[in-house]
């Protein structure tokens, strides 16, 4: 299946629903999974659906790098969003949530080894056999790493999608950040990973703290990451951008104004 153009959008949150709701020329936009009653969803949202605005579900809780299976009514519940909305396809992360049954409240960076693949692989092929649209999977933004990775991060994530088939969903912010707390070159990252796979792309702002780079969601994009944003574009340019924001809303005029950035950045046309 080929992800069809989704052009310039943003996550779906109660606190900014009348906001993405009046959205003019709004490409598409994302809502977390794990909130959505299947009986009774937001009607935002089904508004959004019958206008034709393309609606994504987005998981957090699957933990696809966990050491279990992934628990079949959460795969259920992917599987229903997707379907009460129409969804081109589904997303969730390349990280663990839970183990021993301890949810541990965060997404959790998964081990780069080959018996981290194999747990990961296995996971992601169960939770597509139980979809009835395709799955994109994020690389999370990661204040560390484990010890004896056997794998760059580009090198684990190609062998991944080859392996499941699998599309990924790019966290333009999480590139940034991962190569500001790792010292490295974001464009060296960028450069490895398997960009014929991108489904679509979050962007996102952050803070520094404690010697380190937090994806918050809480901050504007910083010209860095609209910078990556170009450079990505020059090498393939995704079906669609979609910016996250979490808590410290700012006035309308200023998200309207960070869309229009992201837009300019991907030489897309804006939704506003």
């Amino acid at each position: 299946m080929t992800i069809p153009p989704l052009g310039v959008g943003i996550g779906w949150r109660p606190e900014i629903s009348g906001f993405v709701r009046e959205l003019p020329g709004l490409g598409f936009t994302e809502v977390i999974a794990e909130s959505v009653h299947p009986g009774h969803p937001p009607p935002a949202l089904t508004e959004l659906r019958d206008r034709g605005v393309r609606v994504i579900p987005h998981g957090v809780k699957l933990s696809l790098g966990g050491a279990e299976p992934v628990a079949a009514e959460r795969v259920e519940q992917l599987a229903r969003c997707a379907e009460i909305f129409g969804s081109p396809l589904v997303s969730e992360h390349v990280a663990f949530v839970r183990a021993g049954g301890v949810e541990a409240g965060h997404l959790l960076p998964v081990p780069r080894t080959r018996a981290a693949l194999d747990v990961l692989a296995a996971n992601i092929r169960r939770t597509q056999d139980g979809l009835p649209v395709p799955l994109a999977v994020e690389p999370i933004a990661a204040l560390f790493d484990w010890p004896d990775a056997e794998y760059t991060e580009g090198d684990f994530l190609t062998e991944l999608v080859e392996r499941t088939g699998a599309y990924l969903l790019l966290d333009v912010a999480n590139v940034y950040a991962n190569a500001r707390n790792r010292g490295q070159d974001p464009m060296d990252i960028l450069d490895r990973l398997p960009l014929e796979r991108i489904a679509y792309c979050h962007v996102a702002g952050g803070v520094d703290e404690g010697g380190r780079y937090h994806d918050t969601h809480t901050a504007p994009v910083p010209p860095e990451v609209l910078g990556l944003i170009e450079e990505l574009c020059v090498r393939r340019r995704p079906p669609g951008f979609l910016l996250e924001r979490d808590g410290r809303y700012p006035p309308a005029a200023e998200l309207r104004a960070e869309l229009d950035a992201i837009a300019a950045a991907a030489s897309m046309e804006t939704a506003t």
